[in-house]
């Protein structure tokens, strides 16, 4: 059960779907992805693209960010999710992974968490981990899907959100309702703005105010996102002439052919031109801002791996004999100057103006 709206009404549920995990879609396994991905003709290898623009092989830098996925459990089912998450998975990290997690932050002093998932706020040590980052002087950014603060048991998430100054990177596909609810479940979009108008009530994405609002906007179909400043722009202008709603920055991000975006493709015959467009979409500029460059992605269960693409394929990082490397072996190696592991789907963050969980890596 909802909670009400800003107006004082129950707002309309949310539709929500199987995940391909309930479903046992084949599709469901990392290892069914990988090999859909490996057995298309593409023009060439990522590898060797990244080997064209000086990279080679593909290296991390230094670690600025800790990615934290502390689940797969989430109050949507959105079409494009390549996390797969959904109400119906159990997947949520232990408290020795989070405490480990924890641990690394301070210790290697990493200035940047970024807590996602599923809906990270329904993990039960959620506010926990918020309070310890940011006492330990650490940024906070969490993912969030703005529904979430409309749900029952979490209706005073925003302040605290604004009590901690975490910065929000709030899931929207578009500024109408049509294209919204097309992927992420009918009801979704009328939730959203009354939770962005809620957070700009506390003075999220209002100047001066210290409290980072930025939206997050997928492509509604097999496309590449256009071009994020002149998205922004209109966004800006939309949302505040539709609705009354104001924001810091709108992050474009291509749509990976990850879980649930791959079997929207697969299923529309749409999967080997939209790779192809991918591949010849590369861009060589693209490649130094890349978000596994500068990011340690940790998964629920504790292994590590370059980004949150990654993970969800089980692409984890190793070490000796091939031992899946976890967030309890990080203090002993930080993993910069690793070399990144890299498959197909790897060409949806080079494509064209590059993107990452920041938006386009290539700014202008």
């Amino acid at each position: 059960m909802n909670a009400q709206d800003s107006a004082g009404r129950a707002p309309a549920p949310i539709k929500i779907q199987p995940t391909l995990a309930r479903r046992g879609h084949e599709l469901a396994v990392a290892a069914g992805q990988i090999a859909k991905l490996r057995e298309l003709p593409l023009a060439r290898d990522f590898a060797a693209a990244c080997a064209s623009a000086g990279h080679s092989p593909l290296r991390a830098g230094q670690i600025e960010i800790l990615q934290v996925n502390v689940g797969k459990v989430c109050n949507q089912t959105c079409k494009h999710c390549h996390v797969d998450a959904g109400p119906d998975r159990k997947e949520s990290m232990s408290d020795a992974v989070l405490d480990a997690c924890m641990k690394l932050l301070v210790d290697a002093q990493i200035p940047t968490l970024d807590i996602t998932g599923g809906a990270p706020e329904m993990h039960p040590r959620f506010r926990d981990l918020v309070r310890r980052a940011r006492a330990a002087g650490a940024k906070v950014m969490d993912r969030c899907n703005l529904t979430i603060t409309l749900a029952n048991g979490f209706t005073d998430l925003p302040e605290f959100l604004a009590e901690h100054q975490v910065e929000i990177v709030a899931s929207l596909p578009f500024y109408a309702g049509k294209q919204t609810d097309a992927q992420r479940g009918d009801g979704v979009f009328e939730q959203s703005i009354a939770a962005l108008r809620r957070l700009n009530a506390l003075g999220y994405g209002k100047p001066g105010s210290g409290l980072v609002l930025n939206l997050v906007t997928n492509p509604v179909g097999a496309f590449l996102p256009a071009g994020q400043a002149s998205l922004e722009r209109e966004w800006k202008r939309e949302l505040e002439r539709r609705f009354g709603v104001v924001f810091d920055r709108l992050f474009a991000i291509t749509n990976m052919p990850i879980s649930r975006f791959l079997d929207f493709l697969s299923e529309s015959g749409n999967l080997a031109d939209y790779m192809a467009k991918l591949v010849a979409a590369f861009n060589p500029a693209a490649v130094d801002g890349l978000m596994c460059r500068n990011t340690l992605s940790v998964g629920w269960d504790g292994r590590l791996f370059d980004c949150d693409f990654n993970q969800m394929l089980e692409m984890e990082l190793t070490g000796a004999g091939g031992r899946p490397l976890t967030i309890h072996d990080a203090p002993r190696t930080l993993l910069e100057g690793r070399s990144i592991l890299t498959a197909p789907h790897c060409f949806g963050c080079t494509a064209g103006a590059g993107s990452s969980c920041g938006g386009a890596t290539v700014k202008g």
